[in-house]
């Protein structure tokens, strides 16, 4: 490298003369550490997987959700899934991360056969899984304001499902005649929230953005041990907002921490400090990321209850630590904590290992998952939110 620049060190100042020899140490240094690891060769391969998996989904109503034991190919769901929205939302990060209008072109062909669930009132607050992830995406990137409709029919949609009473959103309509639980909310939930704030602040109502405002503050009130371990389902009689039980529905045991339900809540809490700006919501938010953090085992992935007895024979779930790493990159922005960033780090770092990677194997981009042990659900295959979280994360890391 040709010298463009010649000091004269006898005429330097004693800072200055430090700065010479150490400036470049350390530029040296932090570009070493910025090599040990490099977003971009495994969005590259990501991006690869996605290509191989389109081949065998011609019909574009037709979205990906897990792939079972001993098969290559996506077992898709149709829009009515509570998934339906990753495979989209995959495409769209793609198009952010190539800006090949091919990925553009595939994302919104992906995207648009989801418009009917719009107008789903009173049946599912996955509705932000659905079309935050798929149109909301889609309409940060290139503004189609008939996007932008649609998550404001959708943001409408929603709200149906608040009750004022309990100060939260219906999470299962349905587990009312199947459990009895007269109002019930799930953490996950939480993630649900962006939809509603993001709507509110472009041209939707203003009661949107207080809806949410009052379901963080109630899950934070309800659904959170003294610890910063989560309950996974709260049940609350919806005439008096009384609390009548707390349960889980994936996790080992009702008073245990299921793995995904944790993540979620990190992230939920994180994001909705985004949002408002609340302090209280960063405190939350860092609670729960750090009993998450102090329990992951060495490896950094856990297992999908960090309770489980059977551990360390218990199964891994990579979705969990895909949407905590994601999680955690914003959250150490927010604190300015660096731990947080390791701790994403570490777990990325661990997803991009041969053990976690499904390239050579099947069509996905992650191992590993797990849906519902207790179900005998989707227990450690790929799923595409797991892939979804991943390749979110990766972007962050690549953009910071």
């Amino acid at each position: 490298m040709k010298k463009i620049i010649h000091y004269k060190l006898n005429q330097m100042k004693n800072k200055q003369l430090l700065l010479f020899f150490v400036l470049p140490v350390i530029a040296v240094f932090s570009c070493r550490q910025e090599k040990t690891f490099q977003p971009e060769k495994y969005l590259d391969i990501a991006l690869g997987q996605v290509e191989a998996a389109l081949e065998h989904l011609p019909d574009v109503k037709s979205l990906p959700r897990q792939i079972p034991h001993g098969e290559t190919h996506w077992q898709c769901t149709d829009i009515n899934g509570w998934t339906s929205g990753f495979f989209p939302g995959i495409l769209w990060q793609l198009y952010a991360y190539t800006g090949d209008p091919a990925w553009e072109k595939e994302a919104r062909r992906r995207t648009e056969p989801l418009e009917p669930v719009c107008r789903w009132e009173w049946k599912n607050h996955d509705l932000g899984f659905m079309v935050f992830n798929s149109y909301g995406l889609g309409y940060q990137l290139t503004g189609d304001p008939g996007y932008k409709e649609v998550i404001l029919t959708t943001a409408d949609s929603l709200t149906s499902l608040y009750n004022p009473n309990t100060g939260t959103i219906l999470s299962w309509p349905w587990g009312k005649e199947r459990k009895g639980w007269s109002h019930n909310t799930i953490i996950d939930n939480m993630m649900n929230l962006e939809l509603l704030f993001r709507a509110s602040k472009n041209g939707g109502q203003e009661e949107w953005y207080d809806i949410a405002v009052r379901h963080a503050l109630t899950t934070m009130k309800n659904q959170i041990r003294e610890d910063y371990s989560t309950w996974h389902v709260v049940v609350y009689d919806s005439l008096t907002g009384e609390v009548t039980g707390k349960y889980t529905h994936q996790g080992y045991s009702d008073e245990s921490m299921w793995a995904r339900g944790q993540a979620w809540g990190i992230y939920g809490f994180t994001m909705t400090y985004r949002e408002t700006g609340m302090p209280e919501f960063l405190e939350t938010a860092r609670g729960l990321a750090d009993v998450f953090i102090k329990r992951l085992p060495a490896d950094h992935i856990p297992y999908w209850d960090f309770d489980v007895p059977g551990i360390p024979d218990e199964e891994r779930d990579a979705s969990a630590a895909a949407i905590a790493a994601s999680a955690l990159i914003d959250l150490a922005e927010y604190t300015g904590n660096d731990g947080y960033h390791q701790a994403a780090l570490n777990m990325i770092k661990t997803l991009s290992s041969e053990k976690y990677q499904a390239k050579g194997i099947n069509n996905a981009v992650l191992l590993h998952s797990v849906g519902s042990k207790p179900g005998n659900a989707e227990v450690d295959v790929p799923l595409i939110y797991a892939d979804y979280y991943y390749i979110e994360a990766l972007r962050k890391l690549l953009n910071k």
